[in-house]
């Protein structure tokens, strides 16, 4: 076979209109994304050892026939590619008539196999020489950025993030979205409320993103500790980014957007995000790994972080010597009936108003929203342990106890501040729960708050 000339990156831009075959590093790339037409579109950046970057344009008639990268720092080897330019910035075309491609590895090794390639792609003699010296150089350049990967710990509204996590699952819900479920072992920040507590009646708070829960069986394969970010996938090419998230892997995932809903934390994976595997010995893994690995096992380490270095004093909980568990942990426990003891927040209660709380006969009946880091889940204060709790208090004491438990915000003469966002404080309970009711009340616990009898 006759050798094929290959020109380097700063000599194909100058051969406008003209083909060329290229051989080159991969700086940047976009998932495949449906044209106004028939065809599917992706682009890429690329460099070589002569250092000018040029982005490459690829459209074919299906999805799977467009280079699907693995990741930043690859090579990809292109046949008859089309330069042309626009606006005085030069760019590839990769014709799908008669351009070829090849993906491989960028990683240093002997593996000189394409890991895809497109299907009238013919390797060439001098191919194992082009990609060994592009990796040897590759090894030792600094062309790749080194992004900065936030802890779930650290998200906030931002735009958008880079992460890496864990794939805990994968689910289409009956809205006919797919929803990722990731987790790096820490606690995402609590977010304030600004829903009205007398809507929580015909408008409750969501317990989730989804629109119908998990299974036990599935909750169960979860962490109990750290947050678990349901990652919405907001993308065309829905298929091909379910292969490469794989299940109980580690993965670095760039460009997600972080929003809130209903004071849940979630992300949007768009056309702009982006894949990444992660080798078991990545530093980012082993550190995310260690973390929860100290924490699962120290009792105070359990709490929230947000929570340190302690909850508010306004309950008082007598579970003995019980250790702290999460909300996750209370989800998926198999036993019949069983006590716990958490550090949650009391996100909303139905009804809120203190003179609702009892039924006619005269017995307490209030449901709560509890949330901790891991899980949102109603609980209720009923009857005799709805009388412990609530200790006996005065109406107007008790409803600045219940006022102060949601995190209403208060003016310094003790009157609610209308319109303003709740922030409810991080306070011990006890939990007692019932598996096969799927039902949990707080017990052994008194509200006993903060209360300031010259406000009366």
């Amino acid at each position: 076979m006759a050798r094929s000339k290959f020109h380097a990156v700063k000599d194909a831009i100058s051969c406008i209109n003209q083909k060329v075959n290229l051989v080159g590093v991969i700086l940047d790339f976009t998932l495949p994304q449906k044209t106004k037409g028939t065809d599917y579109f992706c682009r890429l950046k690329i460099i070589d050892e002569s250092n000018p970057e040029i982005p490459l344009h690829v459209f074919e008639k299906e999805m799977e026939h467009l280079p699907l990268v693995a990741a930043v720092g690859d090579i990809i080897r292109l046949s008859r590619v089309t330069m042309k330019i626009h606006d005085g910035d030069v760019y590839a075309v990769y014709n799908k008539k008669f351009s070829t491609f090849a993906l491989y590895d960028g990683k240093d090794g002997q593996n000189f196999h394409p890991y895809q390639a497109s299907l009238n792609f013919h390797a060439g003699e001098q191919d194992e020489m082009m990609i060994a010296g592009l990796r040897k150089w590759l090894a030792t350049s600094q062309v790749i950025d080194v992004p900065d990967f936030l802890l779930l710990q650290e998200i906030n509204q931002v735009s958008s993030v880079n992460l890496a996590c864990k794939v805990l699952h994968t689910c289409k819900t009956s809205n006919d979205e797919w929803i990722v479920f990731l987790w790096d072992g820490t606690d995402a920040p609590p977010i304030d409320i600004d829903k009205k507590l007398e809507d929580e009646i015909h408008d409750p708070l969501s317990l989730r993103l989804e629109p119908l829960p998990l299974s036990s069986d599935v909750l169960r394969t979860f962490p109990s500790a750290g947050t678990i970010l349901r990652v919405i996938l907001n993308v065309d090419c829905i298929t091909h980014i379910l292969k490469l998230l794989k299940i109980g892997q580690w993965e670095k995932l760039f460009n997600l957007t972080c929003k809130e809903r209903e004071g849940l934390w979630y992300g949007e994976f768009t056309s702009y995000s982006k894949i990444r595997d992660m080798p078991n010995d990545d530093i980012l893994m082993l550190e995310r790994q260690s973390k929860y690995d100290r924490r699962s096992i120290g009792n105070p380490d359990r709490m929230p972080y947000w929570s340190s270095p302690f909850p508010s004093r306004i309950t008082e909980v007598n579970c003995g010597v019980a250790s702290f568990a999460t909300l996750m942990d209370v989800l998926t426990c198999k036993e019949v009936a069983k006590k716990f003891r958490c550090v949650v927040r009391v996100v909303a209660a139905t009804p809120w108003q203190v003179e609702d709380f009892r039924s006619p006969d005269g017995t307490f009946r209030v449901r709560f929203t509890l949330e901790d880091p891991t899980a949102r889940i109603h609980a209720f204060a009923y009857a005799k342990d709805g009388e412990n709790f609530f200790s006996g208090s005065s109406a107007a004491e008790l409803q600045w106890k219940v006022n102060e438990l949601l995190g209403l915000p208060i003016s310094d003469d003790g009157n609610e501040i209308e319109g303003g966002v709740r922030n409810p404080p991080w306070v011990q309970c006890c939990l007692k729960s019932h598996s096969e009711r799927q039902c949990r009340w707080i017990c052994d616990t008194k509200l006993v708050g903060e209360w300031v009898s010259s406000w009366v």
